[in-house]
C-alpha cells in the first residue's frame, strides 16, 4: 500500500483534510492539478472569503490548525440581515443576530481563501506523513474490495486505502466512480471582491436581501489603514455580467447603492471574480473505496455562511469514522455509516439554503413584503429566534 489515503482536491476542503488525517497519523497523498494561489492579488486567487463557525474552529483546533489561523482571523459577532425590497435600495427591515445570545463567543470567525490556502500548504510541508503534489491531477479510478488504485496526471499510479473525493462541483473521482448529481440552478452568478469603506464594520456581517439575491458584507482586517470588507453579491446572471466588465466608478458606484451605504462609500481593494450559483446533491455519498465530501458531494449558493462548514462537518465525520475503522480504513461498513450520518444534514441544509435563496430573488411586490414580514416575525419570537441561530451554527438547539 503506498499510502493510507489519497485526497483529490487541493482547494480549502482538500488541504484541510490532508492535515487533518496526517495530524491523526495517517500516510496521506494529496493532488491538485493547478498550483495553489497563495497571494492576494495573483491572478487567480480566490477573494472569497470563509466564515469559520464554531463547530467548524473547534474541529480547526483539533486538526492542529486553528492556531495558524487566528492570527488572521477577524471574529465575527453579529449577523445582521436586511430587506431591502422596496422601489429603491433602502433598508425596510434591519434586524441583528447577537451571537451573545446564545453564546459567550462569536458565531465564527472571517478569514480570506486567498490567505487560508497559503497557511494550509505550508502546514502540510510540516507534516513529514503527507505529501501534497501540486500540478498533479486524479486521471483514472480502479477499485477492489481491499484498496483502490488512483492513476495520475504524471504517469504514476498509487494504491490506497481509502479516496477522498474533495475536488469540486465537477469532481473527476465522482465521475470515476459513476456517481451521479442533481442540479438546481437559479439564473444568478455572484461576484466577489474585497472593498474599503470609511465606516467601521465592528465585526458585524451584514447580507442584504433584493431581488436578484443577496449582496453581503463580511468583516475583514483593516488594508490599508481603512475598514475593509469581503463582499459575494448575487445577482441575475446577465446583470452580474455587466457589472463585472463595467468601469471601476461606475461599479464603486453600485455596489455602494446596493449595499444602502450602510457603511459609507465603498472603494474596490481588490479584482472582481464571477461565478455560477447552483445547488447540488451527489446521489451518493460513496462507492467502493470512494468518500465525496464538500463540493464533490454539495453545493449551495453563499448564504448564512453554510459551504465550507458543512464542508468541515463532512471531514470532521469522515476522521472519526476512520479512526474508529482503522482494521478496515475505507471499507464497507466504514462507508455506510458515513453515508448515513452526513446524509441528511446535507438534504435539509442544502434544500433550505435553495429555499432562501428563492425568496432572496423574489421580483413580485407581495412576495418581498412576505419575506420582510417573515424576517420580523422570526426575529421577534425569542426562542425562534435562537433556535434559527444555533441550527445555523449547527449545534443543537436547547
Amino acid at each position: 500500500m503506498d499510502h493510507d489515503i489519497l485526497v483529490s482536491g487541493g482547494g480549502i476542503a482538500g488541504l484541510t483534510a490532508a492535515a487533518a488525517f496526517g495530524r491523526a497519523g495517517f500516510s496521506v497523498l494529496c493532488v491538485d492539478p493547478a498550483p495553489p494561489v497563495t497571494e492576494r492579488d495573483a491572478t487567480g486567487s480566490d477573494l472569497r472569503t470563509t466564515a469559520f463557525l464554531q463547530p467548524a474552529r473547534d474541529f480547526l483546533d483539533r486538526a492542529g490548525l486553528w492556531e495558524t489561523f487566528a492570527p488572521h482571523a477577524t471574529p465575527l459577532q453579529v449577523m445582521r440581515i436586511v430587506d431591502a425590497g422596496g422601489p429603491e435600495p433602502e433598508p425596510r427591515v434591519t434586524k441583528s443576530f447577537d451571537a451573545a445570545d446564545i453564546s459567550d463567543q462569536p458565531f465564527g470567525w472571517n478569514l480570506p481563501n486567498w490567505l487560508l490556502r497559503r497557511e494550509l500548504v505550508a502546514a502540510l510541508g510540516r507534516m513529514d506523513n503527507v505529501e501534497f503534489r501540486a500540478g498533479t491531477a486524479t486521471a483514472s479510478l480502479f477499485t477492489r474490495t481491499a484498496s483502490a488504485k488512483v492513476g495520475l496526471s504524471d504517469g504514476t499510479k498509487v494504491q490506497v486505502r481509502l479516496v477522498v473525493a474533495a475536488d469540486g462541483r465537477a469532481s473527476p473521482m465522482r465521475q470515476a466512480a459513476g456517481i451521479g448529481v442533481r442540479t438546481q440552478r437559479f439564473g444568478q452568478k455572484a461576484l466577489a471582491f474585497a472593498v474599503t469603506h470609511p465606516e467601521p464594520h465592528g465585526n458585524v456581517s451584514t447580507e442584504i436581501h433584493r431581488t436578484g439575491g443577496p449582496f453581503t458584507l463580511v468583516p475583514l482586517p483593516d488594508h490599508e489603514g481603512r475598514p475593509s470588507s469581503g463582499i459575494v453579491w448575487m445577482e441575475d446572471g446577465r446583470e452580474a455580467t455587466r457589472l463585472m466588465e463595467i468601469g471601476t466608478t461606475e461599479f464603486e458606484d453600485a455596489m455602494t447603492a446596493r449595499s444602502c451605504g450602510i457603511l459609507g462609500p465603498l472603494t474596490l481593494a481588490s479584482r472582481r471574480s464571477i461565478w455560477p450559483i447552483v445547488a447540488q446533491e451527489a446521489d451518493r455519498l460513496t462507492a467502493e473505496r470512494v468518500a465525496l465530501v464538500a463540493e464533490a458531494a454539495h453545493v449551495m449558493p453563499p448564504i448564512g455562511a453554510q459551504g465550507l462548514n458543512m464542508s468541515l462537518r463532512d471531514l470532521d465525520s469522515l476522521l472519526t469514522l476512520t479512526r474508529d475503522h482503522q482494521d478496515d480504513i475505507g471499507g464497507r461498513r466504514m462507508l455506510d455509516a458515513y453515508e448515513r450520518a452526513r446524509r441528511p444534514d446535507i438534504a435539509l441544509r442544502v434544500g433550505g439554503i435553495a429555499m432562501l435563496n428563492r425568496m432572496s430573488q423574489a421580483e413580485y411586490p407581495g412576495m418581498r413584503d412576505l419575506r420582510a414580514l417573515g424576517l420580523e416575525a422570526l426575529y421577534d419570537l425569542a426562542p425562534v429566534r435562537r433556535t434559527l441561530m444555533q441550527l445555523g451554527l449547527g449545534t443543537k438547539a436547547g
